[in-house]
């Protein structure tokens, strides 16, 4: 079996670029700061930097409401590669596939941490609970329910 479950926060907005073929295919890549449980030698904090690949649905749903500080969850699976790069050096690649993700924490804690993204075509948050509103009509967008 070949699942993985990450949590952390967008190091930057998703790059995402559409495949070339009939039916254009959203593709988006962003790389995701993973805090580590444990420090080594009671150091600071700290983190992995794990890159992640959306695709279709997800890949669009990434580049419409997720933004670089975000805190979210991930679930997809671990996929390596390798290619040769132009100086003839082969390249070794392990991105997650994402499957599905999900928001973590309210835009309003998202914006006292690092998220500084405005708010056009994003959710709005609640009042007061903590829980953002999912605008109208993008309910069959939402690649999790």
């Amino acid at each position: 079996m070949n699942k993985v479950i990450l949590m952390g926060r967008l190091t930057r907005d998703p790059e995402v670029r559409y495949s070339q073929a009939e039916n254009s295919m959203a593709i988006a890549r962003y790389t995701l700061a993973v805090d580590r449980r444990f420090s080594r030698n009671n150091d600071e904090a700290s983190a992995d930097f794990i890159g992640c690949v959306a695709f279709g649905k997800s890949g669009e749903f990434a580049e419409k409401y997720l933004r670089k500080g975000m805190k979210i969850a991930v679930v997809g699976r671990i996929q390596t590669g390798n290619y040769t790069n132009k100086e003839g050096v082969k390249v070794y690649t392990t991105d997650i596939v994402v499957e599905d993700h999900e928001f973590c924490e309210s835009k309003n804690a998202s914006s006292e941490g690092s998220y500084s993204g405005g708010n056009a075509g994003r959710p709005e948050p609640s009042a007061g609970d903590g829980f953002m509103n999912i605008p109208d009509g993008i309910d069959e967008e939402l690649p999790f329910n």
